[in-house]
């Protein structure tokens, strides 16, 4: 039978190589991999449907279907997850120590909707306190002016988002002290002027693992999304897609197990790894809907407060009903 070709556009990550080099092959489907970094995938995949597959951010999935009549489905699979902690920075000019010192602030962020921000935004107001609607949003781009929100913002009045000049970075403003912090899943190039700019949290990796410890949130940025016209022509995608985004990810679960030579350039890769197994079980990048059930319930409550979904989502709502069950023999 002949295989179903489609493209994936998607970062090129340990987790997904083997699907671009044809180390694993989706039954059925002949992948075209296209790689590329993140937020120019999520861009031409929303602009113009310019792939059959892609990497997708969770917010802006999110967005797509608590508006209604989504494009994209997605399947629980999540190629990017990341503490945040670390990406909190702030003016050495604003006086601010302490996460409750952000209340009242001015913020930055690229854009209000990312997904990074919404789990910072949550998480200082989970353990912290500092209320989302008690800071005022400045967006634009990061280093080079002219960003703006992938998708058009439709907030309650109670948030203040507004985007800077047409000339202005925030990385700029954060040094000079034109805002007091900012959220970003880049680092801005001034912090490498530690007078001017630096962490909220210099020690995060510390922070970061007491975090999970506490509340088991190992948080996800981003999922994998079908066209989908496409996936309502061969609903079978769905599954195939789900089983090899799976066997490539054991491939390199596979690989960090191997102590008779490095694959990668990490001297001390073992020893991470046994940490990172200690603490958060073998199968730490977890897919599929139920091991992360909390994860994605946290997340979506977010959104909703967050002014971002008009009605709170559930992890159910994201996902092709045929990712949602494996077989078991």
């Amino acid at each position: 039978m002949a295989r179903l070709k489609l493209s994936l556009a998607c970062w090129d990550y340990d987790r997904t190589r083997a699907l671009a080099d044809d180390g694993v092959r989706p039954q059925g489907i002949e992948l075209t991999c296209i790689t590329l970094p993140p937020e120019q995938t999520f861009l031409r995949m929303l602009q113009k449907r310019e792939f059959d597959i892609a990497e997708m951010s969770l917010s802006t999935y999110a967005m797509t279907l608590a508006r209604g009549n989504p494009p994209f489905v997605a399947i629980p699979v999540f190629p990017s997850r990341f503490f945040r902690h670390s990406c909190i920075f702030v003016s050495t000019k604003s006086g601010i120590h302490r996460p409750a010192q952000l209340a009242g602030r001015t913020v930055g962020v690229p854009e209000y909707q990312m997904t990074a921000a919404v789990w910072i935004r949550g998480m200082l107001e989970d353990e912290y306190g500092v209320k989302c609607a008690g800071v005022r949003y400045r967006t634009g781009g990061l280093e080079s002016p002219g960003r703006k929100e992938k998708l058009a913002l439709e907030l309650p009045a109670r948030f203040s988002v507004t985007p800077i000049g047409p000339k202005q970075t925030l990385a700029k403003m954060l040094a000079a002290g034109e805002i007091d912090a900012l959220y970003s899943a880049r680092t801005p190039s001034t912090l490498r002027s530690r007078r001017l700019v630096r962490r909220l949290f210099p020690e995060y990796g510390r922070v970061e693992r007491a975090y999970y410890k506490r509340t088991r949130i190992f948080p996800i940025m981003h999922t994998v999304v079908i066209r989908r016209e496409l996936y309502e022509k061969h609903r079978w995608i769905a599954a195939s897609l789900q089983e090899a985004f799976s066997a490539a990810q054991e491939k390199t679960y596979a690989d960090f197990a191997q102590t008779g030579a490095l694959k990668t350039m990490l001297p001390w890769l073992v020893e991470h790894v046994e940490e990172t197994r200690r603490a958060m079980g073998a199968d730490w990048w977890s897919y599929g809907l139920e091991p992360n059930r909390k994860v994605l319930e946290t997340f979506l409550r977010y959104h909703h407060t967050q002014g971002l979904s008009p009605r709170r989502l559930k992890p159910e709502d994201l996902f092709a009903p045929e990712t949602l069950a494996r077989a078991v023999i």
